[in-house]
């Protein structure tokens, strides 16, 4: 499936791209979209910052259809092509963590990194889930939770499919109903504020993660925080421009323009 982009579009080139949760191996997946994302958007270097392919899916009930094998290939063509791709696994793609300091097709496999920004600043780049009490201590219901998300992504399908039908765009009801639970709201705050502090702990600047699937950047307590989102429901990624300013690119906001015919925007900064 490919959108309506005007083929004069132009192309744009960052100098870091950050993606993560994109759950390659699971039918919630927006590979579709991923592609059409990689193809008008590039980078130097591009960091994958966890749960790329959701290892704890494809265990329980296999799911590969040809769209997220492309996404491997754009990815790998990427790397030939000259940028540098950093891999650092989530809790979903754990089984990888075994492969950090390794270099497979040109692809580094690191646990986190520390990224220098074109102004100098550092940041901190992780998964997340290594904050993650439940993962942590109680995995059993971490996979429990994972099985009643898959249920309501379920849910988000067929309603979606309904909103085509009247013509509507894209709109995620699963990620809606999760941030309007009121534990789940307090749980995206005190992991924030984690992650900060274990960026200020190792004297970074910042930390750029993934894992909540909840895109978001915003100063706390001098630290700048970034969640890159997810290709599950937010369809969003994080970019750091030339100048070392960094963005929030909401693709579902872009696609909804260009499916209007409006000019293709910026980046929306968060």
């Amino acid at each position: 499936m490919e959108l309506p982009i005007d083929t004069h579009t132009e192309r744009r080139q960052y100098r870091t791209l950050f993606l993560s949760d994109i759950h390659l191996g699971t039918k919630a997946c927006q590979a579709e979209h991923l592609l059409e994302f990689l193809k008008y958007y590039d980078a130097d270097t591009i960091f994958l910052v966890g749960d790329v392919i959701d290892f704890w899916r494809i265990k329980a009930s296999p799911y590969w259809p040809q769209s997220h094998n492309d996404v491997i290939q754009k990815l790998l063509r990427k790397v030939r092509k000259g940028s540098r791709i950093i891999y650092i696994p989530g809790n979903h793609d754990e089984d990888l963590r075994a492969y950090c300091g390794q270099h497979f097709g040109g692809i580094e496999f690191k646990l986190q990194d520390m990224h220098i920004a074109a102004d100098g600043r550092k940041f901190l780049i992780m998964h997340g889930d290594e904050f993650d009490v439940v993962i942590r201590y109680v995995k059993w219901l971490a996979f429990l939770g994972d099985w009643a998300y898959v249920m309501a992504l379920g849910l988000n399908t067929t309603f979606n499919k309904m909103r085509r039908q009247f013509g509507l765009p894209y709109w995620s009801l699963s990620a809606y109903l999760k941030y309007k639970v009121k534990k789940a709201v307090n749980f995206i705050g005190d992991f924030e504020t984690t992650l900060a502090s274990e960026a200020r702990r190792q004297e970074a600047d910042g930390v750029i993660c993934g894992h909540i699937h909840h895109a978001g950047m915003r100063d706390i307590n001098g630290v700048t925080y970034i969640n890159t989102g997810d290709w599950v429901e937010s369809v969003t990624a994080a970019v750091e421009n030339h100048d070392g300013t960094f963005e929030i690119i909401r693709w579902s906001e872009i696609m909804q323009t260009v499916e209007s015919e409006k000019p293709l925007p910026d980046a929306v900064a968060a």
